[in-house]
């Protein structure tokens, strides 16, 4: 089975969705499966072009044991659509301009991450960047929700391949 492409999909890149790909690239390589996995994130507007994560993202992901330094924030791209298999925005808005942006053909790539969590029912991930501590502490129990979702969903295709 080749490796899944990912593309976590957000406002700007530099809080959930960088958070998103380090939390998938940390739970993939302790499950042995990084060769499984291809994963970035880029951002629907171009608001902090080759930025690190927000400081706040970063302590908090820090905290946990995950390290998202050497991430830098970009927008979405054409290329991204027929590169990557899953395109996994974090909210409704992520999600209308993810579509919008992409090719018709392509669209059945583009899905919410929450579509992937399993113990949470949240629909999306909500954007912490105007809030305070819990929203970057949610955002990264949700992430590590939705990682292990995609483990799962990655040995379901392996089993069947």
């Amino acid at each position: 089975m080749d490796a899944l492409k990912v593309l976590f999909v957000c406002m700007g890149n530099i809080c959930r969705s960088p958070t998103a790909e380090g939390v998938l690239r940390h739970h993939a390589r302790l499950a042995g499966l990084s060769e499984a996995f291809e994963i970035d994130s880029a951002g629907t507007h171009n608001y902090h072009p080759d930025a690190p994560p927000d400081s706040r993202s970063q302590t908090h992901a820090k905290q946990r044991g995950y390290d998202l330094s050497d991430l830098r924030a970009r927008q979405i791209t054409d290329a991204d659509f027929e590169r990557f298999d899953l395109i996994l925005t974090m909210d409704w808005d992520n999600q209308a301009l993810t579509e919008a942006a992409c090719p018709p053909p392509l669209r059945q790539k583009v899905r919410r991450f929450a579509e992937f969590f399993i113990t949470h029912d949240d629909a999306v991930v909500p954007d912490p960047y105007f809030g305070g501590d819990g929203g970057f502490a949610h955002v990264l129990d949700l992430c590590e929700d939705g990682a292990r979702g995609l483990i799962q969903y990655v040995n379901r295709k392996k089993a069947t391949a």
